[in-house]
């Protein structure tokens, strides 16, 4: 029983620790003017609750354009993600042919190069292409990455191999194999890939502020950035412009959390 108790209690701690930054954003945002926020100690609790510095950030820069900006490239790049990713992990784990482990390491040896050390090619590609301030230059560099081929291989080698040939008997071709058998089956690992590339298109700063120069196409990082460059002393706006970024990702994480389950068949027979 001491034990447990001292498990729970380490655990608390390390939940707080990890939430700690993202309470004291919250309090930041919801201070007055009046209110010290650098004091020492530090003071979690307003003393004045208010609500004027969200009104005050979204009426002060054009936030609507850049968050359906982001909600664009967001939404498409997780479309690409789901489809690319899953079509090229459906060979590489129910087909048999020449190289096949040979290609799928090279896919995973693609994990350990950041994208800061292609980044200039890839700006170079872009700018030759004219992809600059615009959509398609935001969403092609990342509509596709070695994380979800290797997540949907994985799940695609967890669906029984009778199923596959049950469907080649009834005359299912190859795409439709794809498309109506493997699929529907691995609804986890695609909840599983839409979460982290959702959460990792919504927050990308590092791309969009290089390739965008008119701030009719900002998405909400940039956007934010932008607002700490106007606001640089007036943090309780900064602060409540990040905890409005933070909405999204929240409530999509909400909306697939059903399916973050460990047995992928399991999941599939639930539905």
């Amino acid at each position: 029983m001491t034990k447990k108790l001292l498990i729970y209690l380490i655990l608390i701690i390390l939940a707080l620790v990890a939430i700690g930054p993202f309470l004291w954003l919250v309090s930041t945002a919801l201070k007055s003017q009046n209110e010290n926020i650098f004091q020492y100690p530090p003071q979690f609790i307003p003393q004045n609750i208010t609500f004027s510095n969200f009104t005050g950030v979204w009426n002060s820069i054009p936030f609507v354009t850049y968050i359906i900006n982001s909600f664009i490239v967001v939404g498409f790049t997780v479309l690409f993600n789901l489809a690319l990713s899953s079509l090229a992990a459906y060979p590489l784990a129910r087909m048999n042919f020449k190289g096949k482990t040979l290609i799928f390491y090279g896919v995973l040896a693609t994990i350990m190069v950041p994208f800061q050390v292609i980044m200039v090619p890839v700006y170079l590609m872009a700018l030759r292409l004219n992809l600059a301030d615009s959509y398609a230059g935001l969403i092609l560099p990342f509509a596709v990455n070695a994380f979800g081929i290797f997540l949907m291989r994985q799940a695609f080698l967890a669906i029984p191999k009778e199923l596959e040939e049950a469907a080649v008997i009834d005359g299912c071709g190859v795409f439709g194999i794809w498309f109506r058998i493997l699929l529907p089956l691995a609804k986890p690992a695609l909840a599983t890939l839409a979460v982290f590339t959702f959460a990792g298109a919504w927050s990308e700063f590092l791309w969009p502020s290089i390739l965008l120069s008119k701030q009719e196409m900002y998405t909400l990082p940039v956007g934010l950035n932008h607002l700490q460059g106007v606001f640089s002393a007036n943090w309780r706006y900064i602060a409540a412009g990040a905890v409005i970024s933070m909405i999204p990702i929240l409530l999509f994480f909400l909306f697939l959390q059903k399916y973050f389950i460990n047995d992928t068949m399991q999941g599939a027979l639930k539905k």
